[in-house]
């Protein structure tokens, strides 16, 4: 069993949570329940599968978690998209949180490689 808090990846989809979290604190309160409930679910979703996949006992167990980490950032992805177009989300701002969410995505794509080739 691996610390999930010893992993990069994790640490930096942490941040990203928080910083999703933050960002939509200004989002109409119309979207309370649709756009920001979704984008708060997707973004704690990635770090939250590679906690619970590091408590899996095999490599392929925790890289399928790692595979959900991944769709969840692609959600996420489109989320700010959205955002953005609606105007809830600064060009600067969406291109800050889209740079690192990018880099996380690269992360997890190069994390879940090493697993399955290790198999």
């Amino acid at each position: 069993m691996k610390d999930f808090r010893d992993l990069k990846i994790w640490g930096r989809s942490h941040q990203l949570t928080l910083q999703v979290y933050k960002l939509t604190r200004s989002f109409p309160k119309e979207e309370m329940y649709g756009l920001v409930s979704q984008m708060r679910r997707s973004a704690s979703s990635v770090p939250t599968n590679i906690a619970e996949g590091c408590g899996r006992n095999t490599d392929a167990d925790f890289a399928r978690f790692l595979d959900a980490s991944m769709g969840s950032a692609s959600e996420l992805d489109y989320q700010l998209i959205l955002s953005r177009d609606l105007a809830y989300l600064s060009l600067d701002a969406y291109e800050t949180i889209n740079t690192e969410l990018v880099e996380i995505k690269k992360m997890l794509n190069a994390f879940i490689q090493k697993l399955r080739a290790s198999r």
